[in-house]
């Protein structure tokens, strides 16, 4: 209780502190709004080019995605986050977990391709088609940069430099972002991608990544006020926000573990149409953006 009533009185303070920032506000809202419109743009642009509906849950997920990700950027959590370990947690868990799935679900990449015209879509597919873009993609890859970006935050020196320095911090945001979209996407996302990992493969990542996640916050734990190096947070705090990322990962990657399944299913119900399904094969064609709902 302690703890709780302490967080409530910083991200009160926080509240205080960034009310009197209106151009941040006005900064954080535009942009989510102008990602949201492009995203409604071209699921209306698809819907006439392609005449095949699109799933409206999808599109409220890409938007409930965005959202997450303008409040964990706004004036308010920012400061929670500068003020407290716990609320720099909370912003690690909606930038690099939460908001990530939400956005993956909405399928951002489908309405894109279904959205241009051809000559843009050649571009597109050249670049998903590229080795580079296969290494990048894979399981293994995005998860050494999801997991392995945390570690490297809370068990050296940057975690202090991201308190200091703006830019680093805004740098760690942006990697929070986009290496948690990559590995939801290369485990279960409905995104085309060429030479995707079989049903195995993606599975045993995302649970190796769930445990090395659940690692790490049980070691933050046990060496709180010493961890992360040179910030010297007290005992109690520490404890706070390793609970969080425990226990709010657990959450995230459960959901990811569900949408996993559910596409494994979904295949297996494909598959099952066909009379005599032909073996799966990797392949470089990414798949048509209209077969996706």
């Amino acid at each position: 209780m302690p703890l709780l009533a302490e967080g409530i009185g910083t991200l009160a303070h926080a509240e205080h502190s960034a009310a009197a920032s209106p151009v941040s506000w006005l900064l954080v809202l535009g942009v989510t709004g102008a990602f949201i419109g492009t995203y409604r743009f071209g699921v209306v642009r698809r819907r006439r080019r392609l005449r095949r509906p699109w799933a409206g849950w999808r599109t409220a997920c890409f938007m409930l995605g965005a959202a997450l990700v303008a409040a964990s950027l706004s004036p308010i959590v920012e400061e929670f986050g500068h003020a407290s370990m716990s609320g720099h947690m909370v912003q690690h868990l909606l930038l690099g977990m939460f908001a990530p799935v939400l956005l993956v679900l909405g399928a951002p990449l489908t309405v894109a391709l279904g959205a241009l015209p051809v000559a843009c879509r050649r571009p597109v597919r050249a670049v998903l088609t590229h080795r580079a873009v296969h290494f990048v993609a894979h399981p293994v890859s995005t998860a050494s940069l999801h997991v392995g970006g945390v570690y490297a935050l809370y068990l050296s020196p940057l975690y202090l430099l991201s308190t200091e320095h703006p830019v680093v911090h805004h740098l760690v945001h942006a990697h929070f972002l986009i290496a948690g979209y990559l590995f939801v996407w290369s485990i279960a996302g409905p995104d085309p991608a060429p030479r995707r990992a079989g049903f195995p493969m993606r599975l045993a990542v995302l649970v190796l990544a769930a445990a090395a996640h659940a690692y790490l916050a049980k070691l933050l734990y046990a060496r709180a006020g010493e961890l992360p190096p040179g910030v010297g947070v007290a005992v109690t705090e520490a404890e706070g926000a390793a609970q969080v990322m425990y226990y709010g990962g657990d959450i995230a990657e459960l959901a990811l573990a569900v949408m996993l399944f559910a596409s494994w299913y979904a295949g297996r119900q494909r598959m099952g149409a066909t009379s005599r399904p032909a073996r799966h094969r990797p392949t470089d064609r990414v798949p048509d953006a209209a077969a996706q709902p």
